[in-house]
C-alpha cells in the first residue's frame, strides 16, 4: 500500500509537470516544432542542430528550431512516463476493485485519449478544438489522480459530510462554471486571442458593435495550419470578452462556494480558505496577463493555478453529501452511506 500511495503521489507530480510543460510549449509557439509524431523529424531523440540538413530533407516546409523541438520532445517524454505510471496504477488497483478500479480505468481511458489528441495536435496543425480538448484532458487527469490518491487514504476524517442541499448544489455550480471557464481559456489561447483586448475591465470603446459570436465559436475548418490563429479581429475580441465575462461568473460562484465552506466551519474551513486564496491569486494573474502583455511566467502560473482551482473545487465538493431523510440520520445509517 505504501508503494501504491507513493506511485499515486509521483503520478500527481508528473501530471503537474506535464501540464506546465504543455503550457510552456503552447505559449512559446513550439506546438509544431516537431512536424511528425511521436518522434521528431523521424527520430525519438531530441534533434540537434547537426541534424538540421537531414531534417530539412525530411520536412522541407518545417525548418528545424532546436530549442522549440527540445521543448516539444521533453513534453512528450514526460507525458509518456505519466501514461506508463497510470497504466501501472491500473494494474495495481485491479485487485482492489471498487472506486480505485473505476478511477484508474477512467484515468487509463483519458491518458489514451490524450495520446491521440497529442498526435492530432500535430497532424491537424494546432486545430483550436483539439488544443482546447487536450488542455481539458490534462486538467481532468490531474483531478482524477487527486481523487485516486484521496481514495487510497481511506481516512474517516476525509469522508463526505452530510449537509443540507444548498452547499452541495452551489459546489456543483462552482465546479461546472469553472470547467466552462477553463474551456474558454483554452479556446482563447488556441485562437491566439489572449491579447485581443488590452484594456480593462472589458475592451476598447465601441467593442459592443464589433462582436462576432458566429465566427468566434464555430469550428474553423479547411486550413493548412492554425498556428497563430485564423480568425478575424472581431472574432478574437469576442472570444476574449467571453472569457472575461466567464471570469466574472466564476469569481462569483466559486467565491460563494468558498465562503460557504468557510462558514460551515471545521473541517471544511481550511478547504474554503485555500479555495478562496487560489481564486484571488487567479484573478490577480488574469489582470496581470492583460496589463503586462502576457508575460510567459505569469501565463504559466495562470494555467497552473487554474488546474489546481479545479482540483480543489472537486475535492471540496466531494466532501459534501446531500441531506438524507430524518429517519436515516442515525450514526449507523450515516456511516453506511459514507
Amino acid at each position: 500500500m505504501k508503494i501504491h500511495k507513493w506511485l499515486a503521489s509521483v503520478a500527481i507530480a508528473l501530471a503537474v509537470l506535464v501540464i506546465l510543460l504543455g503550457a510552456y510549449t503552447r505559449l512559446t509557439d513550439a506546438g509544431l516544432a516537431c512536424p511528425d509524431w511521436p518522434g521528431c523529424y523521424g527520430s525519438l531523440a531530441i534533434p540537434q542542430q547537426a541534424h538540421a540538413e537531414q531534417a530539412t530533407l525530411l520536412y522541407p516546409d518545417s525548418p528545424l528550431e532546436t530549442h522549440k523541438a527540445r521543448s516539444e520532445m521533453v513534453h512528450r517524454y514526460f507525458a509518456g512516463a505519466l501514461g506508463c505510471l497510470i497504466a501501472a496504477l491500473f494494474v495495481l488497483s485491479w485487485r482492489a476493485g471498487g472506486r480505485l478500479r473505476l478511477l484508474s480505468g477512467a484515468l487509463l481511458v483519458l491518458v489514451i485519449g490524450q495520446a491521440a489528441l497529442g498526435m492530432w495536435t500535430v497532424t491537424l496543425a494546432l486545430h483550436p478544438l483539439v488544443v482546447t480538448t487536450h488542455l481539458l484532458g490534462g486538467f481532468a487527469i490531474l483531478t482524477l489522480l487527486w481523487l485516486y490518491r484521496v481514495e487510497l487514504i481511506r481516512d474517516p476524517a476525509h469522508s463526505p459530510i452530510v449537509d443540507g442541499p444548498g452547499l452541495p448544489w452551489l459546489g456543483n455550480l462552482a465546479c461546472g462554471v469553472l470547467l466552462i471557464q477553463i474551456a474558454l481559456g483554452g479556446w482563447t489561447s488556441s485562437n491566439y486571442a489572449a491579447m485581443a483586448c488590452a484594456e480593462f475591465p472589458l475592451c476598447h470603446s465601441g467593442w459592443q458593435q464589433q462582436l462576432d459570436w458566429d465566427e468566434a465559436f464555430h469550428l474553423p475548418l479547411g486550413h493548412a495550419s492554425y498556428e497563430f490563429g485564423v480568425l478575424g479581429k472581431e472574432a478574437r475580441q469576442t472570444i476574449h470578452i467571453a472569457h472575461r465575462l466567464g471570469a466574472m461568473a466564476t469569481a462569483l460562484l466559486v467565491g460563494a462556494f468558498a465562503l460557504g465552506l468557510i462558514r460551515h466551519g471545521a473541517p471544511l474551513r481550511g478547504l474554503g480558505t485555500l479555495l478562496l486564496t487560489l481564486l484571488l491569486i487567479q484573478i490577480a494573474l488574469g489582470l496581470a496577463n492583460v496589463h503586462l502583455a502576457l508575460p510567459l511566467a505569469n501565463a504559466l502560473a495562470h494555467n497552473l493555478v487554474g488546474a489546481h482551482l479545479l482540483v480543489l473545487c472537486v475535492l471540496a465538493r466531494r466532501r459534501l453529501s446531500h441531506v438524507v431523510a430524518p429517519s436515516l440520520l442515525s450514526p449507523v445509517a450515516i456511516r453506511s452511506q459514507v
